[in-house]
């Protein structure tokens, strides 16, 4: 019997601007673990790429996390790691932001799917 990758995973965690953030939380997606560490990074104009790349890769590698969302203008800061994540979960879902609207030409998952049915 195969086990659930998906066991487990319970929670959303979320990199963002603050406007983001802020709202996600408000939702009730926060959660801090028994080891301090938030399940959200709020991205300032002092955050740095290095950062978000710790962010993004702590997020991928905890058993409790199901999806991570992105505002889709932060992803590009570290694109690369987000074109060669193929994992199923955590699922990471590109969003828009206030400021920032969709792009689906730049969507890691949609192209994925467009190669996939040949678009």
């Amino acid at each position: 019997m195969s086990q659930n990758p998906a066991k487990g995973r319970t929670l959303i965690a979320a990199i963002g601007d603050e406007d983001t953030i802020t709202g996600l939380l408000l939702a009730g997606i926060g959660d801090i673990d028994a080891h301090q560490r938030a399940n959200f990074l709020v991205v300032t104009s002092k955050t740095t790429q290095e950062q978000i790349e710790e962010a993004f890769t702590s997020f991928t590698q905890r058993k409790d996390i199901a999806i991570i969302l992105i505002n889709q203008h932060i992803a590009e800061y570290i694109r690369g790691i987000l074109d060669e994540y193929s994992a199923a979960f955590p699922t990471v879902l590109e969003i828009p932001s206030k400021d920032h609207p969709y792009d689906p030409s730049k969507d890691s998952v949609l192209k994925r799917v467009q190669l996939l049915f040949g678009e």
